[in-house]
């Protein structure tokens, strides 16, 4: 099949799946967008809604949670150079070195402090308490951050913050690994472990993002990478070309540009342009990358007891292969890499609904970017479904 066709069939498909999800809400979706690399094509087709302009390969949205698989491969990384352990209980201390992984302080005394290691935050099976997601008292009824956005949009989130209010509340779901509970703020704890061990490592200072850059994105890095992640409350832009995030709620319609990303840092604060993210999720999990296979491997399988399909920062999808999601103010996306066919698919929609209480529109949107991932796959000749609402 010519290289036209095979764009032609993709978008004819991409239309269709977008079509019938707007149906299913009986909303008009933006866009609905897929880049699709094989060992033969690298296509990428953008399906929008009328008036609405097509996006490319290049175009710049916030990744929101895929920054989990960054952050997984940070520490990976450093356990490759002998800076840290993930078998390493939190309050040990950084190898080579009197200092512990989390400071000694009341604002990371969050329960079951001691028997937290760096892989069961991974796992999400630490049972730490997500004061991104879920209400914290004193908040009325509001996570922490909703809060505080709600309160002072421009609020500069300090790591220390965010975990305080797991601590001084004293919020866990469970004991250390006896349970699954998806935790932004788990990954907020990551966070501090890469800046405390970089730190140490160095000799200076440093941030998530000064390791990020430094070994993962930056110009010294194995694979080089237009991606940034913000972290300062006064950095909201996005770079343009760059395509707005829509959040449809029960009685309103709000459209995203301008974010402040300050209290999401390791667990989604990332944007990139597709392009960009494909290099990162094939580079890596083809051990091409920052990473050997050996840590590629425990990425892809390390697994707690309680799941067993997350592992270090990374799930698998049957025949779309390992990666994450993200799902960020008014962005929902997959980044995913299959080594059975040597396929990778980056997905987005600029669109997140919160009208339905048991958050039913997430999950129509998740679907309707996998039906796109695989729609694109099926165009090309590999394995794929078509999953129903």
């Amino acid at each position: 099949m010519a290289q036209n066709a095979k764009y032609d069939k993709i978008k004819s498909g991409l239309d269709s799946v977008r079509i019938k999800y707007e149906k299913v809400v009986k909303r008009t979706c933006p866009s609905l967008s897929v880049l699709i690399h094989t060992p033969e094509d690298n296509i990428f087709a953008s399906s929008v809604a009328e008036d609405e302009t097509p996006l490319t390969k290049d175009t710049y949205f916030r990744f929101a949670s895929n920054t989990k698989n960054f952050t997984s491969t940070s520490i990976l990384n450093m356990q490759e150079d002998g800076w840290l352990n993930i078998k390493d209980k939190i309050v040990s201390n950084i190898p080579g070195s009197n200092i512990p992984y989390v400071p000694n302080t009341p604002e990371f005394n969050v329960p079951y402090k001691d028997q937290i290691t760096i892989e069961l935050l991974l796992q999400h099976a630490a049972g730490v308490y997500d004061v991104d997601n879920d209400p914290v008292p004193g908040f009325d009824g509001y996570s922490y951050t909703d809060y505080m956005d709600l309160r002072d949009p421009s609020h500069q989130f300090e790591l220390s913050e965010l975990v305080n209010q797991a601590a001084k509340n004293n919020l866990s779901y469970f004991p250390p690994g006896k349970g699954y509970h998806y935790s932004n703020t788990g990954y907020t704890i990551l966070s501090e472990i890469i800046e405390r061990v970089y730190s140490h490592a160095s000799g200076s200072p440093k941030k998530y993002a000064d390791y990020i850059n430094d070994y993962i994105t930056g110009s010294s890095a194995p694979v080089p990478l237009d991606i940034s992640f913000p972290y300062l409350a006064w950095d909201i832009s996005l770079r343009a070309p760059f395509v707005k995030g829509t959040i449809w709620a029960k009685d309103s319609t709000t459209i995203f540009t301008n974010v402040n990303m300050s209290s999401h840092v390791g667990e989604g604060n990332g944007y990139a342009t597709f392009a960009e993210l494909d290099k990162f999720v094939r580079s890596t999990m083809k051990g091409q990358n920052v990473l050997n296979m050996n840590s590629v491997e425990l990425m892809k399988n390390t697994v707690s007891d309680s799941n067993k399909t997350y592992a270090l920062g990374c799930f698998y999808i049957e025949d779309l292969g390992y990666g994450h999601n993200g799902c960020i103010k008014g962005y929902l996306s997959y980044m995913l890499y299959d080594p059975n066919t040597d396929v990778s698919v980056i997905i987005m929609m600029p669109v997140n609904d919160y009208r339905y209480p048991s958050g039913e529109g997430i999950a129509y949107g998740l679907k309707a970017l996998l039906n796109a991932g695989f729609t694109a796959r099926m165009v090309l000749g590999f394995p794929g479904k078509v999953l129903e609402y």
